[in-house]
C-alpha cells in the first residue's frame, strides 16, 4: 500500500471555501481520491460537487505528518476482535 497526499478545497454549507491537506492509504491516485470524498462526504456532509481535489501525490513516510496514518503504514500486523 501507498500513502498519498490529498490536497484541494471544499465548499461549506454557508458558501464559505476551505483549504484541505489529507493523508490516506491506497493502492493507487483513484483509490486515495474515493477514500478523500468518502472521508469529507461523512464528516461534513459534502457531495462530490463540493470537493475540488487540486492535488494527489504519493508521499514518502517520512513526510506523513498525519500520527495514524503514519502509525498505520509501519504496523506489520492488524488483529480485529468480533464481538458477538
Amino acid at each position: 500500500m501507498k500513502t498519498f497526499e490529498v490536497s484541494g478545497t471544499m465548499r461549506l454549507r454557508l458558501g464559505e471555501q476551505r483549504k484541505f491537506r489529507i493523508y490516506v492509504r491506497g493502492l493507487s491516485e483513484d483509490e486515495a481520491k474515493e477514500k478523500v470524498y468518502s472521508i469529507l462526504g461523512s464528516r461534513h456532509k459534502l457531495t462530490r460537487n463540493h470537493i475540488k481535489i487540486a492535488s494527489i501525490r504519493e508521499v514518502p513516510l517520512e513526510e506523513v505528518q498525519d500520527e495514524y496514518v503514519r502509525d498505520l503504514a509501519q504496523a506489520d500486523k492488524i488483529v480485529a476482535y468480533i464481538l458477538r
